[in-house]
């Protein structure tokens, strides 16, 4: 399958940083990135979302994810 996207230069010279640091070229690190997008999102799911009895809370009700900030 083909698949066209319009990148800007720097995210090209980003994505070619990136792909470097792991020895893949352009096309590689975009076909690895995708596949773990699609790996992540298979596994992840909304299963693990927080459930609530009033549906408002659900809506404005956010779950914090990922690493910490450091104040």
């Amino acid at each position: 399958m083909r698949l066209t996207i319009d990148l800007t230069e720097e995210e090209v010279k980003i994505l070619n940083k990136r792909g470097k640091k792991n020895y893949l070229k352009l096309k590689e690190q975009v076909e690895d990135i995708i596949r773990r997008s699609c790996i992540n999102s298979k596994t992840t799911g909304t299963a693990n979302r927080f459930k609530a009895d009033d549906s408002l809370i659900d809506i404005f009700s956010r779950q914090t994810r990922g690493k910490q900030r450091k104040d």
